[in-house]
């Protein structure tokens, strides 16, 4: 079976395609650093929505996400994005944690998706 890797740098690919699943490295706000965690979640879910679409996937095919949160607090604002972009009837199982610290500093959200191939 073969593998496609997709934006692949020395440390990392940031899209993984093996038997007909997409697999996303973790995404941060690389256009929205230090700002509010509405605005780094849109910018977020828009680089995946970029990325499953080059990886030949789309949000109704998430099968399953991973966020990271510096505070829990910040739980009720990261979800009124999220719950804006999942597609209706298309929600994948979903695991949402408290992280103090991701890659830097002026981010404060990550989201990893894996997704079936359309």
């Amino acid at each position: 079976m073969s593998i496609k890797r997709f934006q692949t740098a020395t440390r990392m690919s940031q899209a993984v395609v093996h038997g007909g699943t997409v697999y996303l490295a973790g995404q941060v706000a690389q256009g929205a650093g230090g700002k509010s965690v509405a605005e780094q979640t849109k910018d977020i879910l828009s680089r995946i929505d970029a990325l499953l679409a080059e990886a030949g996937s789309d949000k109704e095919h998430a099968l399953s996400a991973t966020i990271w949160l510096n505070s829990m607090d910040d739980f009720a604002e990261m979800n009124s994005v999220w719950d804006a972009w999942v597609p209706a009837g298309h929600a994948p199982a979903r695991a949402c944690v408290e992280s103090p610290r991701l890659a830097a500093p002026q981010f404060t959200v990550e989201i990893g998706i894996v997704a079936a191939v359309k």
